[in-house]
């Protein structure tokens, strides 16, 4: 687990959205547990989760990636910025991205947020009974997606990539040339594939569809595991081990299996 800081540089929203040009509407921010948000929590700032707020500058409508820990810091975040919540994204149903019970500690997450405000929490079909089931909201509450499907924000246009390995329904997030990669890439290593739903062989499938992506996005993880808090996915596929095997008997000898 990486200890560097690195440089975070983040683009307050404008004070006048109405007046941000078309070419600046993507409002992004990615935020560290334990020092951006859940400040003092020693569980968040061990756990080094990554979480996102992705809206539209102009409309002022913003989602928010995996709100786990102090989901109203999140909130006050993104309105401070002069943004209004108009959704969550979820990578996949873990606790530390979600909220509910984990290694003792207990995360309010998702149904802290929506009890502060009542928004569309979008999923994977395959993740839903397990986000409601470690969550503890309702079904009612989710919005079920498959791959490929758009969430728009205002004018920006998010692509759901399903990415199942680490969970059955994890999914990343497409979008102006940012992959949002949860627990599925990092920029070193990838998600662990011997919890409950986990499955090597379909990890090995959807890092191979990610590294097919055209464009060479920045990768943006759901962990601060490395030196750097982002890399382009060329880079990402230069040096991360798990490019490394060219084919599925290769793979599963690099991961032991």
């Amino acid at each position: 687990m990486a200890n560097n800081r690195g440089d975070f540089s983040y683009h307050p929203a404008s004070p006048n959205l109405e007046d941000v040009p078309d070419t600046d509407r993507l409002y992004f921010r990615q935020l560290l547990s334990g020092r951006d948000f859940a400040p003092g929590d020693m569980f968040a700032m061990q756990m080094r989760n990554f979480a996102y707020l992705i809206g539209d500058r102009q409309t002022g409508d913003c989602l928010v990636v995996d709100p786990a820990y102090a989901a109203g810091d999140l909130v006050d975040a993104l309105e401070a910025d002069g943004m209004h919540l108009s959704g969550v994204l979820v990578t996949h149903h873990h606790p530390d991205h979600v909220g509910g019970t984990m290694m003792g500690f207990q995360l309010k997450g998702l149904a802290e947020l929506l009890e502060r405000t009542s928004v569309p929490v979008h999923v994977n079909t395959h993740e839903a009974l397990w986000v409601s089931r470690v969550t503890g909201i309702s079904m009612s509450d989710l919005t079920e997606h498959f791959h490929g499907d758009k969430v728009q924000i205002g004018d920006i246009e998010i692509e759901l990539l399903h990415t199942p390995g680490h969970t059955p329904g994890s999914q990343c997030f497409l979008l102006d040339g940012r992959l949002v990669a949860g627990d599925t890439l990092f920029l070193e290593g990838c998600g662990r594939t011997d919890f409950p739903g986990g499955d090597s062989d379909e990890m090995y499938r959807s890092l191979q569809q990610l590294a097919k992506l055209p464009g060479d996005p920045t990768v943006f993880p759901g962990h601060w595991y490395s030196a750097e808090p982002s890399a382009s996915l060329s880079e990402v596929k230069r040096s991360n081990y798990v490019y490394r095997a060219s084919n599925l008997e290769q793979w599963r000898m690099l991961m032991g299996g």
